[in-house]
């Protein structure tokens, strides 16, 4: 495994994806962070396509950071969490801007996270830090290959923390992560970030 103890970069984003487990991993992680966080956070779940999508509401109480849903072409602001909408993809444009698809589902998903983390890796590069968590399939694990390509950091949530263990052990499959961690962890390595100036 690549031993990475930090990114080599300021980051300016941090993309997450997950699915069946990833609600609560991200209640540990969301609320951990401070104000003042530098980098945006832009988060895929899988989530139900007919239904609206309760995820800002939940986090929007717990974190320090303001959270909304994202707004197709709407600019990224530092310090704030974005929500893929359900039944769309989320991407990052130059600007950089937020945009919203309704391509094909990937992986049987849309949102897709292969899709926010190579649009992301292409804006960003190595300023990106992508963070996969529990999840049932292998969404993702492509996505952080493009991360890894473009220079950005990876993180992999750790199987045995993982209620659904299938997506993070697809990542492990395909490529050596910077940090393989717990929940908890990822919390921590971010706010030591913030503390270091790189986030």
């Amino acid at each position: 495994m690549r031993q990475v103890a930090s990114p080599r970069a300021r980051l300016d984003a941090i993309a997450i994806g997950g699915s069946a487990g990833s609600i609560e991993a991200l209640g540990a992680v969301l609320p951990a962070l401070p104000a003042g966080f530098h980098a945006a956070l832009l988060v895929v779940l899988h989530l139900p396509r007919e239904r609206p999508s309760l995820l800002c509401n939940i986090f929007r109480q717990r974190c320090a950071l303001p959270v909304r849903e994202a707004q197709d072409k709407e600019p990224v602001e530092p310090g704030t969490v974005y929500f893929a909408p359900p039944d769309y993809h989320l991407l990052v444009d130059s600007g950089p801007r937020l945009s919203l698809s309704v391509d094909a589902p990937l992986n049987f998903s849309r949102p897709s996270i292969d899709v926010l983390f190579e649009s992301a890796a292409d804006e960003y590069g190595p300023r990106l830090m992508a963070v996969l968590l529990s999840g049932a399939n292998s969404d993702g694990a492509r996505g952080l290959r493009a991360v890894q390509a473009a220079g950005g950091a990876t993180v992999v949530q750790s199987p045995d923390s993982a209620s659904s263990m299938a997506m993070p052990q697809a990542a492990l499959a395909l490529i050596q992560p910077d940090q393989v961690l717990p929940p908890a962890r990822i919390a921590a390595l971010l706010t030591t970030l913030h503390k270091e100036g790189l986030s």
